[in-house]
This record gives C-alpha cells, sequence and structure tokens, in this order.
C-alpha cells in the first residue's frame, strides 16, 4: 500500500464532494441565473465584482472572464472600496458581492453602501438568508453540504461554486451577445489563445 494512501483518498473525497455540489448547482442554474442576467442585460454600465479572501480571488477572475468576453467588468476589493475605491464606481453600475457566509462584514458594508446610492445588487452566497442575501437585488444560490478539505473549513467548495456560477454567466452572456470568436481575438491578441482566435 502506498505511504500516501490516505492521503489521496482524501484528495479523491474531495473531487468528489465538489462533483456532488456541481451536479446540485447545475439542476438549480436557469432559475438561479436569469435574473441575474435580467439585470446585467438591461444596465447600460458596468459588471463591479467585490469580495474579500478566496472570495476575492475568484472574483478578480470572474472580472477578468466577463471583460475578456464582452461584459465591461472591474474587480473592486470590498475592503478598499470602504477606503475609496468605491469612487469607481457609476450609477448604472452593477454590483456582484461575493461572501459565502453572506456576513462578511466588509462585503455586507460595501452592498449596503452601493445599494444606498442606488446601484443594484446581486448576491453569490450559500446562505441566501444572510444579511447580504437580504440586501441584494438577486441572489446567486451557491449553497452545498460541506467545503470539501478533511477538516471542512478551507474554501474549497464554496470557491468551485463560485467560480463555476461566474463561468456560467459568461457563458449565458457570450451567447445572449453573439459574442464571436472573432470578437474575443480582438480583445486577446496575445499568447496562444490569440492565435487560435485570429486564425
Amino acid at each position: 500500500m502506498s505511504e500516501f494512501a490516505k492521503a489521496l483518498a482524501s484528495a479523491r473525497n474531495a473531487l468528489d464532494i465538489q462533483i456532488a455540489a456541481l451536479n446540485k448547482l447545475a439542476s438549480r442554474i436557469e432559475e438561479n441565473i436569469e435574473p441575474a442576467l435580467n439585470l446585467i442585460t438591461s444596465s447600460k454600465g458596468r459588471v463591479i465584482i467585490s469580495g474579500i479572501g478566496k472570495s476575492g480571488l475568484v472574483g478578480a477572475k470572474m472580472a477578468a472572464t466577463l471583460s475578456s468576453t464582452g461584459t465591461a467588468a472591474y474587480f473592486i476589493h470590498s475592503t478598499d472600496a470602504l477606503h475609496g475605491d468605491s469612487g469607481a464606481i457609476l450609477a448604472d453600475d452593477v454590483i456582484i458581492a461575493i461572501s459565502n457566509s453572506g456576513q462578511t462584514s466588509e462585503v455586507v458594508s460595501f452592498a449596503s453602501m452601493v445599494k444606498s446610492w442606488g446601484n443594484k445588487v446581486i448576491a453569490i452566497t450559500g446562505k441566501p438568508e444572510s444579511e447580504l442575501g437580504r440586501i441584494a437585488d438577486v441572489v446567486l444560490d451557491i449553497s452545498f453540504e460541506k467545503e470539501s478539505d478533511p477538516n471542512g473549513l478551507a474554501p474549497t467548495t464554496s470557491t468551485t461554486l463560485t467560480i463555476a456560477l461566474g463561468d456560467a454567466l459568461a457563458a449565458a452572456l457570450i451567447t445572449h451577445k453573439n459574442f464571436t470568436v472573432q470578437d474575443f481575438g480582438k480583445r486577446h491578441p496575445g499568447g496562444s489563445l490569440g492565435k487560435k482566435s485570429n486564425g
């Protein structure tokens, strides 16, 4: 038996937990995502994504994906937003605030602030009944049974679901806007992807 047998079993279990959570998310994707699509496509502004910690890292990736696929998006760290970076937000911008618990104080404060300005807020949270969920105009529900690390504590399942939901949102917007390979190439001339999309 491998000296890593126990560790490898944990690795397999982590993947099994995340696959089950993704399947659960996929089963409710239409009802989950359509209200967000309505908000984003009816707005003349950008999509501003905010979070802190691991959620912030996922949010930055989400903003980059949206921007490269035809939806103007920008990431603002929730803490920085509370110290002046919120000045970048325009009146028509739609805000996506990410917090698995829905109680992260900086994210909740940021969402509450922009909501008071009249901006529409989309929450990505595993707790729709949370403070963030109550503030939001639309809730994208990533509720799941447990994180996939052996201690059930590290952001693992929650970040996987958030990034998958962001990719699903990008895919929906690509289709809705008829965003083409050629359109992608205009925004991505460098690297192997640039070569692929530019023929």
